[in-house]
């Protein structure tokens, strides 16, 4: 965490309202537990209420985004969500082995070569349990998605926040290991068999045999042979995914709670985005207590032992938990100003349908005016989860 002094800070509905209306991407980052999955359907649907045709992916593995949107199940192409809004709203659970055989589908030269590598030991195992695979289609699904023309606004719900910036490094790390000097030695123009490789690669891949066993680098060997002509379709791919991600029109939206762990790993995301040039776009801070009388306000006293002097005991301690909570995320704040702050306070139930969501974007963005009557608790009747 920052050693800058804490300061209170405001949230303002209406005030990530620019986010929704003028981003063609949008990255929602941070700890995990801090219901970043339902914020992020909940910048689709603002978009969406704005009239945009906004399209929400999420790479989280627990289902949560179909709860929230109150669907049995997401498929890996987007599904519409229908509602009371001018634009439209649509969602997509990520599935990255599908993703990944249609991106072989898209690159191999012919039906025979995409099957030979479906059908490879190496790739089955790399499309299911290989570290970073999940970010990589992750990227490839946003690529897919804003390539398609078909939505104005793209929103990504990515992991908790390590494994986030794993996401946002997955198109430079496959460039470095399609540029690797072993790959680009296993896809020499010979590749029949081992025996065909140069002397170097041939000990090196009978070192790895000795310890790995000679059936497995058998198995790599094909596959690379199978993989011959498409790294540069994927190497191009990787390349353009990144100058997404670095687009002005990329925002990026970090989402945490009040709790000092969830700051701590917001604060270090927002560093790690600095790192890269990049400047935090909106900061969400998710079920804090509200204020309920303006700061600074007189309360009167209550005689002693009245029911009335229990009331205001529970209205100044609920008041001095809002201002502790503002005061813990002041340095956040500072650090990603002018970055505008929006809050969700906390609700009376889960949120598991869209009438939920609706609540949350109310609380984040102000009330649309073309649903100021639609259907739906109003903010402060559902927790935002995710």
């Amino acid at each position: 965490m920052t050693d800058r002094p804490s300061e209170s800070f405001p949230c303002v509905p209406a005030s990530l309202a620019a986010v929704a209306e003028r981003s063609t991407v949008i990255v929602c980052c941070g700890p995990g537990g801090v219901g970043k999955t339902t914020i992020s359907a909940t910048f689709a649907l603002e978009a969406a209420r704005r009239g945009r045709r906004a399209c929400v992916v999420t790479v989280d593995p627990a289902r949560r985004l179909a709860d929230s949107l109150g669907v049995e199940s997401l498929p890996n192409t987007p599904a519409e969500v229908h509602g009371d809004w001018p634009g439209e709203l649509h969602a997509v659970m990520l599935d990255s082995k599908t993703t990944f055989d249609e991106l072989v589908e898209r690159y191999a030269r012919d039906a025979g070569q995409a099957a030979a590598i479906k059908a490879n030991r190496v790739y089955q195992n790399l499309t299911s349990a290989l570290s970073g695979t999940q970010e990589y289609m992750a990227m490839e699904k946003l690529y897919e998605l804003t390539g398609s023309g078909s939505y104005d606004v793209v929103v990504v719900d990515t992991p908790p926040t390590r494994n986030a910036l794993d996401l946002l490094d997955a198109p430079r790390r496959l460039t470095q290991f399609l540029e690797n000097r072993l790959f680009r030695a296993l896809m020499m123009p010979t590749r029949l068999s081992l025996k065909a490789l140069n002397v170097a690669t041939q000990a090196l891949l009978k070192t790895i045999s000795r310890v790995a066993g000679a059936e497995i680098v058998q198995d790599a060997v094909t596959f690379f042979q199978a993989f011959e002509g498409m790294e540069v379709g994927f190497d191009e791919r990787a390349r353009a995914v990144r100058e997404l991600l670095a687009d002005p029109a990329t925002a990026y939206v970090v989402v945490t709670s009040p709790r000092s762990d969830a700051l701590g790993e917001a604060e270090f995301f927002a560093e790690r985005l600095g790192e890269r040039g990049v400047h935090a776009a909106a900061l969400v801070v998710n079920r804090i207590h509200p204020r309920f009388s303006p700061e600074g306000a007189h309360v009167p006293e209550a005689p002693a032992g009245s029911e009335l002097a229990a009331l205001v005991d529970n209205l100044t301690e609920l008041d001095e938990i809002a201002g502790i909570e503002e005061g813990a995320f002041g340095g956040l704040a500072a650090r990603v100003a002018p970055a505008p702050v929006g809050c969700v306070p906390l609700l009376g139930t889960d949120v598991h349908d869209v009438s939920g969501l609706v609540a949350v974007a109310d609380a984040l963005f102000g009330a649309a005016p073309h649903a100021a009557d639609a259907a739906g608790p109003p903010a402060g009747e559902g927790t935002a989860v995710g």
